[in-house]
């Protein structure tokens, strides 16, 4: 079967790629703005940008499935709509959403890019994850601070049920190659929900030397962002003092049948990596 990953090089898309491509029975394409920058063995490149649809039947020619990495966009809900009008009729649709989306920006913005899969008359699948933990690895979001022995977060008691990529990828793979999963909506979390002084506590475990928590102010939190994406990342962390990205689902052991990975194995990994290895 043909399968599309529309954001190939992403967190979850890498993931996922890292599983269907050694499989015999699946034809992977790996979508991106720049196809030359994917060199994922076993991926075929094409061209996908949400700002050049005339490319977007190119990329969907002949799909049977397609991995849909949502873009942190206002337009986005009408971009999905209009991209999946160029997927074959009888393409499986597997949306990486997120947790709790009547809830997420302006006017419940994940639920309306929700609504536009549920209309578009394609078969579909919806995985709701809650924030992923490669995103303590990651120097746009807090790798740096990590790796200077520091863990910056908003609200101090509000937990967090981090979820490995990975995992979210295993049950994508199965969600895309088979049509049981059609019509079925997965809350997918870790396997706990910690706080975020426990969160500095397993890094500095796994990395030998203390990571402190330092509790971050709201604007202090926004620093450096404007526009929808401001609105978008207040929003979000007012969710997760609300608890919204703390509930522990079993989604990830009942459909993959082995526990979730958690997030002191995730750190420990990451760590022998030398995800937070200091330069000279």
């Amino acid at each position: 079967m043909r399968i599309l990953i529309t954001g190939v090089r992403g967190k979850t898309g890498s993931a996922l790629a890292d599983r269907l491509a050694p499989r015999d029975d699946v034809e992977l394409r790996g979508g991106s703005s720049d196809p030359a920058l994917v060199d994922h063995d076993g991926v075929v490149p094409v061209e996908l940008s949400w700002d050049r649809p005339d490319g977007w039947a190119r990329a969907n020619a002949g799909v049977d499935a397609v991995f849909v990495v949502v873009p942190l966009r206002e337009d986005a809900p009408g971009l999905v709509a209009s991209f999946l009008a160029t997927t074959p009729a009888s393409a499986h649709v597997v949306l990486l959403s997120e947790r709790d989306p009547e809830h997420s920006g302006s006017q419940g913005w994940s639920a309306t890019v929700e609504r536009a899969v549920r209309e578009s008359g394609r078969s579909w699948t919806m995985l709701r994850p809650g924030w992923f933990m490669q995103v303590l690895t990651d120097p746009r979001f807090v790798g740096d601070e990590i790796a200077d022995g520091r863990f910056p977060f908003p609200h101090a008691d509000a937990r967090m049920a981090w979820i490995d990529t990975r995992d979210i990828a295993e049950v994508a793979e199965l969600a895309l190659t088979d049509r049981e999963h059609a019509g079925q909506t997965y809350e997918l979390s870790g396997p706990e929900a910690v706080p975020p002084a426990r969160t500095a506590a397993l890094l500095s475990a796994a990395l030998g030397r203390d990571v402190d928590y330092t509790e971050l102010g709201t604007e202090e939190s926004l620093e450096g962002l404007s526009g929808f994406e401001r609105d978008l990342t207040a929003l979000t962390y007012e969710r997760v003092r609300a608890g919204d990205f703390a509930v522990v689902t079993d989604a990830v052991s009942h459909l993959t049948r082995r526990p979730a990975r958690s997030l002191e194995r995730f750190v420990a990994d990451a760590a022998a990596a030398g995800a937070w290895s200091r330069t000279p």
